[in-house]
């Protein structure tokens, strides 16, 4: 009898080979795909019972090219050739190229929407069934089958290659950006979910993290990549004092430090050094992943290097830009000069027509500068409007629990005071 996790994660590791293998040989992403899914069913099916195969690669390898075939056939037939196959010996010897990096690229393909491109990188490179897709994005499996389905078509209909770009090809840089672009929001979503009763989605971090060595593996000079890598392993690292016993969120000025996995800090920090050997001026991960190891580098909140920081996040918004990036270092600078001069610096962003109208992360900052500056009322008002438009459950506890103690502070008066 096998067992069910191992077989499991060799099952995810193996898929993103053999689709790789098919689509190099036959072409057609959307039926290859199709057939993976189908021998991954089979071998789900057959595996536990039967163990695994001596050569599960090639096996797997066999059974897919059947399934292709089975797939433009009769469901009858199709269930006929299911059973010989899976009684058949394992092919001697299978392609050892792997291709999940030209894969990872293809899923990237600029046709696609960054919403199309996660699902489709989680289905086909990630191994992840299109009901574990649906569950991390809080949809129905239906509707996460139709976002894939449209993906694959669109790929169909454009002129991708599947391939990795050359060095010298004149998108390669686009599609690189475009891949790291997509890791990147993969990470994000599993590390603070939008949305749900969790706060972590620990499949889709991981599954970021394994991607982007996997990418780093092949692309070890490129210095955004190694960056990504290192941002990845660096703010990792501090998820297992991100949450309390409940499951409830803990802020970083809280967090029980001695719990970051020191590990993963040496190697993202390392990392992080050998990035900024490579040519070119440093991009945004690089930029995010120097953030992230000064807050690692501090034992204690109050030993943060929060100028470095401020001057980071100064150049990040010359190299990329972007609101969220100004509330980033709207924190830092209150950190360094107070939160007046942050308070003028969010503004303008959550104001009508303003690039973060209506995100909650704007008012949960603002709230916390209001507090700061001894604002009250102003930043009750914040909490309570951030904590009622976040669709995070966890992010909602604690912005409710800050407004709830805030109030009771309040009432209570000045020392002395009664009432």
């Amino acid at each position: 009898m096998t067992d069910r996790p191992v077989a499991e994660d060799l099952l995810r590791s193996l898929a993103p080979q053999v689709l790789g293998v098919l689509t190099r040989r036959w072409g057609d992403f959307c039926a290859c795909e199709d057939a993976v899914q189908e021998a991954l069913i089979a071998a789900a099916r057959h595996w536990p019972a039967d163990g695994v195969p001596d050569n599960p690669r090639g096996w797997l390898l066999r059974t897919a090219e059947r399934r292709r075939t089975d797939l433009m056939r009769s469901e009858a037939a199709r269930r006929r050739r299911e059973e010989r196959v899976a009684r058949e010996p394992a092919a001697a010897q299978a392609p050892a190229a792997d291709d999940s990096l030209a894969l990872l690229f293809m899923c990237c393909h600029p046709a696609l929407t960054p919403a199309s491109a996660i699902a489709l990188t989680l289905r086909a490179v990630g191994g992840l069934t299109t009901a574990q897709i649906a569950a991390a994005h809080l949809v129905p499996e239906a509707t996460m089958a139709q976002r894939i389905s449209r993906a694959k078509q669109r790929l169909k209909g454009s002129s991708t290659v599947f391939d990795v770009p050359e060095p010298d090809a004149p998108d390669r840089p686009e599609r690189l950006r475009r891949v790291l672009h997509v890791l990147y929001l993969m990470f994000n979503e599993g590390y603070t979910a939008s949305g749900g009763p969790v706060l972590h989605r620990a499949d889709l971090s991981g599954e970021a993290v394994r991607l982007a060595r996997e990418l780093h593996r092949s692309l070890p000079a490129d210095g955004e990549t190694t960056g990504l890598l290192a941002l990845m392993l660096l703010t990792e690292a501090r998820r297992p004092a991100r949450t309390g016993p409940q499951g409830e969120l803990v802020p970083l000025d809280r967090q029980d430090r001695t719990r970051w996995d020191r590990d993963l800090i040496a190697e993202g920090t390392a990392l992080l050094r050998g990035s900024f050997a490579h040519r070119g001026r440093p991009g945004e991960y690089r930029l995010l992943a120097a953030v992230a190891a000064v807050h690692d580098a501090a034992a204690r909140a109050e030993d943060t290097d929060w100028p470095q920081i401020l001057g980071l996040y100064g150049l990040l918004e010359q190299v990329a830009g972007s609101p969220l990036v100004t509330l980033n270092r709207a924190v830092a600078l209150a950190m360094v000069n107070g939160p007046a001069a942050a308070l003028e610096l969010i503004d303008g962003l959550d104001a009508e027509g303003g690039p973060l109208a209506g995100h909650h992360r704007v008012h949960a900052v603002r709230a916390h500068l209001l507090e700061t500056a001894g604002d009250t009322a102003g930043a009750l008002d914040s909490y309570r409007t951030a904590a009622a438009r976040t669709t995070s459950t966890p992010e909602r506890r604690y912005l409710t629990a800050r407004a709830a103690q805030l109030h009771g502070r309040a009432a209570k008066g000045p020392p002395g005071r009664e009432g």
